[in-house]
């Protein structure tokens, strides 16, 4: 056990043996109902709470946390057993309060224009310490309820698919979450989507397309080399007849790569026969993907674009670009390393503007610094 939030109630009911059963009940409402730590758990007596407080240690420690957009969207650096570390981001909105988290320490999809895979992977998380950053955020957002979780920090949710399912579960079963509260993103693990059609969680997916046409998506998106569009089509269309939900395709919109014209026809072609709505993201920096995100103007007439089309489509609200807490800007790395990261796409800035073709010195963004 490495959380609390590890233990199903059985394996309470075997640790609290010899106690009062009642006890069991009281522990189990404080972790998932009340949320608070053992320690906090007044109706315990003082030598039971630190007998537990020992056996039930929190599997996270928050080792930096910062804010911005006025304090609506909060952002935890979390170091694991081992040393590694994950994101959690909380935003706050007025009809809803989000929870952004973490399934792996990395991410080994290698996704060009992403800072958590040009990080590389250490390690997937288990089920408590998924968990566990819903409850660190559900305690931070209080006196306002967490309504909603999205599997879309660190890491690929389906390369750790048991872990998510059964955070999936836990969370609408025990926290009474609705399932359609709950998102799952993915880069495309296809047969993975198949088997979560079948797991009876009418969740919300929500893929990370990105490109309509297998050679650029095979660029930004490595895996899709594994599982091609048309493969991907036909496990979309099966999670659609199994779950009756609709699918979200997120779009990270690049200037010059996925901004155009025949872009446009490609997306609408792949999203019409699927039924499925289109999440617009303006892409946000990261300091190892040197190109720019598309201007607002053209993000707006591609959206029009694929309205006129007969696509559904909306442009996310972009949060927390200040803190590195926007789509795509999570990254598990060191205060040094992501120093020496930075440094090292300075010097590739400077080279590319010397270099015929290259990208001028005002194109790229600048190198990030960090607030950790």
């Amino acid at each position: 056990m490495t959380s609390p939030y590890d233990l199903t109630r059985e394996d309470l009911d075997e640790l609290l043996d010899g106690e009062p059963r009642y006890r069991a009940d009281q522990v189990w409402r404080g972790l998932w109902e009340e949320n608070r730590p053992v320690a906090a758990m007044t109706t315990l007596p003082r030598a039971l709470r630190q007998r537990l407080d020992g056996a039930l240690a929190p599997a996270l420690r928050a080792v930096n946390e910062v804010t911005s957009d006025r304090g609506a969207t909060r952002k935890w650096v979390f170091e694991l057993a081992g040393g590694a570390t994950v994101e959690t981001v909380l935003m706050t909105y007025d009809d809803r309060v989000t929870v952004c988290v973490s399934s792996q320490a990395g991410c080994a999809m290698g996704c060009t224009f992403c800072a958590t895979g040009q990080a590389g992977f250490t390690r997937s998380l288990g089920v408590g310490e998924v968990l566990e950053q819903v409850m660190v955020a559900a305690r931070a957002a209080a006196p306002r309820r967490l309504s909603n979780v999205v599997f879309m920090g660190m890491g690929e949710p389906l390369a750790n698919y048991a872990v998510t399912v059964e955070a999936l579960r836990r969370l609408h079963e025990h926290r009474g979450l609705s399932a359609r509260h709950l998102t799952v993103s993915t880069v495309g693990v296809a047969p993975a989507i198949e088997r979560l059609a079948d797991e009876g969680l009418a969740v919300t997916l929500a893929l990370s397309l990105h490109a309509a046409n297998d050679d650029t998506r095979s660029e930004l998106v490595p895996l899709n080399r594994r599982y091609p569009l048309a493969r991907l089509a036909t496990a979309l269309a099966y999670w659609s007849e199994r779950t009756s939900r609709r699918i979200s395709l997120e779009w990270a919109l690049i200037d010059g790569v996925n901004d155009t014209e025949q872009s446009l026809d490609e997306l609408a072609t792949f999203a019409t026969p699927l039924r499925a709505h289109v999440n617009l993201i303006p892409l946000n920096p990261t300091p190892g993907y040197l190109t720019r995100g598309s201007p607002p103007a053209r993000v707006a007439a591609f959206r029009e674009g694929l309205e006129v089309r007969g696509v559904n489509a909306t442009v996310r609200r972009t949060r927390g670009r200040s803190i590195d807490a926007a789509c795509g800007q999570l990254v598990n790395v060191t205060n040094a390393r992501r120093g020496r990261l930075g440094a090292r796409v300075a010097v590739d800035v400077r080279v590319a503007a010397r270099v015929p073709g290259g990208a001028p010195e005002s194109e790229p963004s600048p190198p990030r610094g960090t607030a950790r």
